[in-house]
């Protein structure tokens, strides 16, 4: 045979096997075609992208998604990035068809030459879009055929932009961050063009194996795979010698964003979530890409859960020591034990509190141990005047004899919560030695906060117990407890819609009521069980006079009492029965902070909110929160200098302002001569209120401004007594206090706007003298009035105590009446 024959059988042999190879590869295509995901949907692709919440100074207050992801056009990212992701996943992606035959064979040649390794892949950029977007991830002959006929078509269908575009939006780059942009922030806390050269060699070389080359964990695995994708980009041309040089000496610093960068505030976001997953859906919030302004002023947040946190210690320390945290009965073990402890039940309180176990009890001293640190560093003492407020807690939130010494309060093995401390409590104080501490105890009583706007109903803040990590039950909207008194002005301003004014006469005297149908009568009393007897309207409400408000409340009957409840929404459900205007029913402190918000700002009906704007993945408006309109914003006049824009308040009261007017009035006289008067040192008009249910179960204290209106809350979660001497005005108004402190620091009193048609006359009552406010007729000396001067020399109107009705009767009144009062 010769040369030419061999020639012409390999040739013919050749073009039967390249015959043959082609029908195999076409029948395998056109096998695995069948069945293929439409690859067009990629031309709608919305990637699930995470929602963002913003604090209303624009800090990040919190993020929700199921891939943490942010969406960047490609046009958007920096040409370097889009680089160092090519050089390192797919060197020729801008010239192959959507499979590097090349570097398929290579990977060949490299996985047979070299059997024990791990196998090499070849997968380009198009065929891990293809394999992310519409296939699994599973490991066969087959995926890998569809993977490829996906990428061909993928490659025909869409540009070279839009395939890198999918790419970088979809990777997963470890620790939960999907997609370039996410990774940079999550990673270095910088945007996509803020990011270092050494930084994107960083993200770039982590698609390959995440958790391997994560920065922390496996550092030196991490540097390795950077310093290949630098090598990658300079033999490509993507970079220089000296670039990729300096960027082999640069650290890369792992970031999480600051803390001036963040917000906190775990009850507000969480009543956040909640709304917007009624709004938008679960995939809405979690997919949707939203961008949510909220109303949260961090600073007043801040204000108030310190103010919050503080209260509630303040009034735990009052009701004595419950005991350590936990006990180690074998110190042989004790850092075995103490760590368990520790992780079982994590303490949850201020920064600054920390576990420690009772090493040594001494006669006027303890020494803890297992603190923060090692050495003598992990180890304190607790002076017994750190520890000499901690009695005994007995039944019903009384306290046992003072502590003696030491021994009275801890055992060696207790597990303490304790505080550093540098000196003792008090000006003028020696310092502690070093490593000194005070005994500190987590309340079990509860609380919460609402801060809003008193105009326009943004809650400003929302503190919804003492910790989140403890419990997420947020008291501020899920607890329906009873108001008790702060619903009396509610009453009060029933009594003024029926022609009562705050110099009308009520009886503060013995009060029955019969209910009828065989239930036992009802007989209400004053805090303190005391009576003034014929008692201005005014001082009434200020001293919180029970006996009082229900005489009023069955002389302008009961369903007019329910109708100004409802219209105020304090309830939506409420009975009229005689034992609700003492605030037997049921609401949550953000329905009182709102109600009181109305009263402030005149009867202009607000809604609360906690979102001012709802953005969508496109930066679409598709929510906004102001009652009011805003003229001239955004509007342009030409060369013409823009006017300055204005406000435009379009609403109208839904109830007489006079009325309401007359109310708040009186209500400013609480927090300066009656049971709030304490923030009379505050030096601005406060309208406000103090509550306390039966048995003292439940404590609270609600007060506007013009600007701002604060409600406070504090009770058990499992209803019970807080002490027979615990009132609104004594553990919920010092809350109040704090809070206003920080609000209106350097900023000068608002007075309330009196509405027209009200007279103003200088009257002398109980409390002294005073500015008043009178409905037209209904001032002193007027035909109208039915009260008299203080001297009695005229008759007055009063409730009969046997018949409910107006009398008219005589007799002198005392003027001065003082005394303290809180109801129940």
């Amino acid at each position: 045979m010769n040369v030419l024959n061999i020639i012409k059988i390999s040739l013919a042999f050749a073009t039967a096997v390249l015959i043959v190879g082609t029908g195999i590869v076409a029948g395998l295509f056109w096998h695995f075609s069948h069945g293929l995901p439409d690859h067009k949907q990629l031309a709608d692709y919305q990637p699930a992208t995470l929602t963002r919440l913003y604090a209303a100074d624009g800090k990040l207050l919190a993020e929700y998604a199921r891939e943490k992801r942010v969406f960047v056009p490609v046009a958007a990212m920096p040409k370097r990035v889009i680089e160092a992701f090519v050089a390192a996943e797919d060197q020729r992606f801008f010239t192959h068809p959507g499979i590097d035959f090349i570097g398929v064979v290579r990977a060949v040649i490299a996985n047979v030459t070299n059997p024990g390794k791990r196998p090499e892949g070849a997968s380009g950029l198009t065929q891990q879009v293809a394999k992310n977007f519409l296939l699994t991830n599973q490991a066969t002959l087959a995926r890998k055929i569809r993977e490829a006929i996906l990428a061909f078509r993928i490659e025909e269908t869409y540009s070279k932009d839009r395939i890198l575009e999918l790419y970088l939006n979809e990777i997963y780059l470890g620790s939960g961050n999907y997609g370039v942009a996410q990774a940079a922030l999550n990673y270095f806390d910088r945007s996509l063009d803020e990011l270092t050269l050494s930084e994107i060699a960083y993200l770039a070389a982590l698609p390959k194996a995440p958790n391997r080359y994560h920065i922390l964990r496996n550092e030196k695995d991490a540097y390795w795979r950077r310093d290949y994708v630098l090598n990658r980009m300079q033999e490509d041309g993507y970079i220089t010698a000296a670039e990729a040089a300096a960027a082999k000496k640069d650290k890369l610093a792992y970031r999480r964003r600051g803390a001036t960068e963040v917000a906190t505030a775990d009850f507000f976001a969480e009543e956040v979530r909640r709304n917007l997953m009624a709004a938008y859906g679960e995939k809405g919030l979690y997919e949707g890409g939203l961008t949510v302004s909220t109303t949260l002023d961090p600073a007043i947040q801040t204000a108030a859960d310190n103010a919050l946190r503080d209260g509630l210690i303040a009034y735990d320390r009052r009701h004595g020591w419950r005991g350590p945290y936990a006990k180690i009965p074998d110190m042989s073990v004790w850092e075995e034990e103490f760590a368990r402890i520790a992780q079982r039940r994590p303490l949850a309180g201020p920064a600054a509190w920390q576990l420690a176990v009772v090493a040594k009890v001494d006669a006027q001293s303890v020494q803890i141990q297992g603190l923060p640190g090692t050495g003598d560093a992990s180890e304190g003492t607790i002076p017994f005047a750190e520890m000499n407020w901690a009695r005994p807690t007995l039944q019903n939130q009384n306290v046992g004899a003072a502590p003696r010494g030491p021994r009275d309060v801890v055992a060696v093995g207790d597990v303490i919560v304790v505080e550093r401390i540098e000196k003792p409590a008090g000006q003028n104080t020696k310092p502690y030695p070093p490593r000194t501490y005070a005994l500190r105890q987590v309340p079990n009583v509860e609380g919460g906060v609402v801060v809003m706007d008193t105009q326009t109903g943004r809650v400003l803040a929302m503190s919804g117990g003492w910790s989140y990590g403890r419990s997420q039950f947020n008291r501020a909207v899920q607890a329906a407890r009873q108001p008790g008194s702060a619903f009396k002005p509610f009453v009060y301003l029933a009594a003024m819609d029926a022609g009562f004014s705050p110099a009308s006469i009520v009886l503060d005297a013995p009060f029955v009521y019969d209910p009828g149908h065989g239930q036992p009568l009802w007989t209400p009393k004053n805090y303190g069980g005391d009576m003034l007897g014929p008692t201005t309207v005014r001082r009434g409400l200020e001293l919180s006079r029970n006996l009082m408000t229900v005489r009023m409340a069955q002389q302008v009957g009961m369903k007019n009492v329910v109708a100004v409840a409802k219209e105020f929404g304090v309830t939506d459900q409420m009975g009229a029965y005689l034992p609700m205007a003492l605030g037997a029913g049921e609401t949550t402190l953000l329905r009182m902070t709102m109600a009181y918000a109305m009263l402030a700002n005149g009867a202009l009906e607000i809604t609360p909110s906690l979102v001012d704007r709802v953005q969508d993945r496109n930066g679409k408006t598709i929510y906004r929160h102001e009652p009011r309109t805003c003229k001239g914003c955004g509007e342009s006049a030409g060369n013409a200098k823009p006017a300055a824009p204005e406000l435009i308040d379009s609403r109208k009261p839904f109830h007489d302002p006079a009325s309401v007017y007359q109310v708040v009035h009186m209500m400013q006289g609480v927090t300066v001569r009656g049971t709030a008067g304490r923030l009379a040192a505050l030096g601005r008009p406060i309208a406000g209120k103090t509550g306390t249910t039966n048995d003292a179960h439940d404590n609270w204290f609600l007060g506007s401004t013009p600007d701002i209106t604060i409600g406070v809350y504090i009770g058990f979660d499992e209803p019970r007594t807080l002490g027979s001497q615990e009132t609104g005005g004594g553990n919920a108004a010092p809350i109040y206090e704090q809070i206003a402190k920080e609000i209106f620091k350097g900023k000068p009193p608002t007075p309330f706007r009196v509405p027209p048609g009200l007279r103003m006359v200088r009257y002398t009552y109980e409390g002294g003298s005073i500015d008043e406010v009178f409905k037209p007729g209904t001032e002193p000396g007027s035909d109208g009035f039915m009260s008299t001067p203080l001297d009695g020399s005229a008759p007055y109107s009063a409730i009969d105590p046997t018949q409910g009705g107006p009398q008219q009767a005589g007799g002198p009144r005392r003027p001065g009446l003082s005394g303290t009062g809180e109801t129940y």
